[in-house]
């Protein structure tokens, strides 16, 4: 196996797990301040609309993560920085 097939397999396997944990904790997060913003609605019903701004305000903010090790994860696949360096060292 040559270097550049190996910096191909590397890349892909790293791709994959930034996607697989970067996904995954967001998600978790999110499900949980679902959970808490839904008990708090339902203990306030006068703060519905401040708790739901809120809310959202915050799963705007913990998306963002999923969608940075999204593009974390197409630089490693489409536009890997070490590629070039193996193509020269390669010949």
């Amino acid at each position: 196996m040559d270097k550049i097939s190996l910096v191909a397999m590397a890349s892909i396997f790293a791709a994959g797990l930034t996607m697989a944990i970067g996904s995954l904790a967001p998600a978790l997060g999110m499900g949980r301040s679902i959970q808490q913003a839904l008990a708090a609605i339902a203990q306030q019903p006068d703060e519905r609309n401040s708790l739901t701004r809120t809310l959202f305000v915050g799963l705007a903010m913990i998306e963002s993560i999923a969608i940075y090790c999204f593009v974390i994860s197409m630089i490693l696949i489409f536009a890997n920085p070490f590629w070039g360096h193996f193509l020269k060292a390669g010949g």
